[in-house]
């Protein structure tokens, strides 16, 4: 099969690879009819996400038909049409139990590289290095779906593939991002990035109650769908200073509740962003913390932190002090999905958002490259690329 592999930064081709097979009887092999890039697809894109190895295939957000499963499958059959979560988990830890399935015990065998820096193992990601499994990823012709019965969700025919596709991770990162905010009636939520989660993360807090959402970022095009899709207001960080704008919106009290929809690479401004892209350049950093530092300050006292921006590593120069003195609640983890997707499918077929609003270019597999250098360098105001392989 043809599959697009990481051989470096900035450096993917689509090779032939072998068919994936049942490895396990409890795996199911899905023929991908979509994939997308995700925003932590360029982290990845880019080397900053250790143990990946050339020839790796990638991807994560993806949908397809059921075309083999293994003796233990259950609840799937052959041709039934399904999102897959991009976090694999098992099902009956105890961590699966309480809905945590982005903390799965034993879906990861490459466990033991993430111990070395957290402590403990978390779940496998489809196509996101070997300290998260080294599963193969989605972008590709076919791909293996480990513990199936928990991870693929059966959704209905005749509905075009991008209403469906973006709840395997977009919708459910940026739902779980809104939930942790623990938002109240009145509440203001404010977004740092207006990229798809970031987009889908105002939508949720909406969703949840709150009465103003606030979405920072920095493309014109990205803060125009804020205002005209979710009914955010906006900040360009380019034009004024983002706290101090929070503070002028609030009143000066500041948003009940941040959220972080950009992750490891924060774009930073003025000696601040010089600093951590050359930290990060020769590796003394791994992440850019830009977006953390601005929600610490920002954010009200008493006031909570949702991080959903994929992290890696090690920061420095952080305002932990203001954090401290401020009593701020941080919550953050890669997202449930299985927990989610169920729910926000339901949304989806119920008219309350159509997630393809987010897609704004569509290719097929062997523009694989053109389509991580759009989305990177946000050519032609590219929100999100679906290949179609």
């Amino acid at each position: 099969m043809r599959a697009v592999c990481w051989h470096g930064a900035n450096d993917v081709r689509v090779d032939t690879v072998p068919d994936p097979k049942i490895l396990n009887p409890r795996d199911a092999i899905i023929k991908v009819t979509a994939a997308a890039i995700c925003g932590s697809d360029l982290h990845i894109y880019d080397g900053y996400i250790p143990t990946m190895q050339p020839g790796d295939i990638i991807g994560h957000e993806f949908m397809g038909e059921v075309v083999e499963i293994g003796s233990k499958v259950k609840k799937l059959q052959r041709g039934d049409r399904v999102v897959v979560s991009s976090i694999i988990g098992c099902g009956q830890c105890s961590y699966c139990n309480l809905q945590q399935w982005s903390l799965c015990d034993n879906s990861n065998p490459g466990g033991w590289l993430q111990e070395q820096v957290t402590g403990y193992s978390t779940a496998g990601i489809f196509g996101y290095s070997h300290a998260f499994g080294g599963y193969a990823g989605a972008h590709a012709e076919y791909i293996r779906v480990p513990f199936a019965d928990h991870g693929a969700i059966k959704v209905p025919q005749g509905i075009p593939d991008e209403k469906l596709l973006f709840l395997s991770d977009a919708f459910p990162t940026g739902y779980m991002g809104a939930e942790m905010c623990d938002i109240q009636p009145g509440d203001t939520v404010a977004v740092w990035g207006a990229g798809a989660v970031g987009l889908f993360a105002m939508h949720s807090a909406y969703m949840l109650g709150a009465e103003r959402v606030i979405a920072i970022d920095r493309f014109p095009e990205r803060l125009r769908m804020a205002r005209e899709l979710v009914k955010a207001e906006v900040i360009n960080y380019e034009e004024v200073d983002a706290g101090e704008a929070l503070k002028e919106m609030t009143g000066g009290r500041g948003p009940d509740s941040c959220i972080d929809a950009v992750g490891l690479e924060a774009h930073g401004m003025g000696v601040e962003g010089f600093y951590d892209k050359a930290k990060q350049a020769v590796r003394l950093e791994t992440d850019r913390p830009n977006v953390l530092r601005q929600m610490m300050v920002a954010c009200r006292k008493g006031g909570t932190l949702s991080i959903m921006g994929v992290y890696s590593g090690f920061v420095d120069k952080m305002p932990f002090g203001a954090a401290f003195n401020k009593s701020l609640t941080f919550k953050m983890g890669q997202m449930h999905g299985q927990r989610y997707i169920p729910m926000l499918l339901e949304h989806v077929l119920n008219g309350g958002i159509d997630p393809s609003a987010v897609l704004t270019h569509t290719l097929p597999l062997e523009e694989a490259k053109r389509g991580f250098e759009m989305f990177k360098n946000k050519q032609d105001n590219c929100m999100r690329v679906m290949f179609k392989p």
